[in-house]
């Protein structure tokens, strides 16, 4: 099976060349062996991407616009199509091929096809669900917004019970000789002595 991407080398918008690039990109990065099929140089590759393309699956004005992928003959779907599936870590799925074994892709198929989830270790710890790590985090606890603020108006009290004076936040200095005998400055005072 050979997955075949139709993609315009000579297109002159950038947002397919964007989409085609991403498309090419996963597949590469992934390993997964494709072709790519330019409709842009060759008329046949054109012809045959329009023809095989399902009708319910084209745009309004009829004329399917790359990238588009195929399994061999088997169409898969346009961009919205892979960028949905690889949100969804589907695109296996999506291209008609096995997962490799301890990928997300490869777990989910397993849970759906088995019913539950399989308790071997290496393939939790790949896709980042440590059962043991989950199962030891502490519940968050619900604090209702009444009962914190009559907590917060309590004095507080010594451990034998006896309650404690609060101190006020702003203790006064003592006030030397000097500075009974001063004038307090104004702000108009203070402009006049500092020039």
């Amino acid at each position: 099976m050979v997955i075949k991407v139709f993609i315009a080398n000579q297109s002159g918008s950038t947002a397919i060349k964007k989409k085609q690039q991403d498309v090419l990109g996963f597949l590469e990065a992934n390993k997964i062996d494709f072709k790519e099929m330019d409709i842009a140089a060759h008329e046949e590759n054109r012809k045959w991407m329009r023809e095989n393309v399902p009708g319910e699956k084209r745009p309004q004005n009829g004329i399917p616009l790359p990238p588009q992928i195929f399994n061999d003959e088997q169409y898969c779907g346009d961009f919205e199509s892979f960028f949905n599936a690889k949100e969804d870590n589907g695109v296996y799925a999506f291209l008609g091929l096995t997962p490799p074994p301890g990928s997300k892709e490869a777990h989910q198929a397993a849970i759906i096809q088995n019913g539950e989830i399989p308790e071997d270790k290496e393939i939790l710890e790949n896709i980042g669900e440590n059962k043991t790590a989950k199962d030891e985090e502490p519940p968050h606890q619900m604090v209702d917004l009444e009962d914190a603020e009559e907590e917060s108006r309590k004095p507080e009290s010594p451990p034998d019970g006896e309650p404690v004076e609060k101190e006020d936040k702003e203790e006064e200095e003592p006030v030397t000789e000097d500075e009974e005998d001063e004038e307090p400055v104004t702000e108009d005072e203070e402009e006049v002595d500092e020039s």
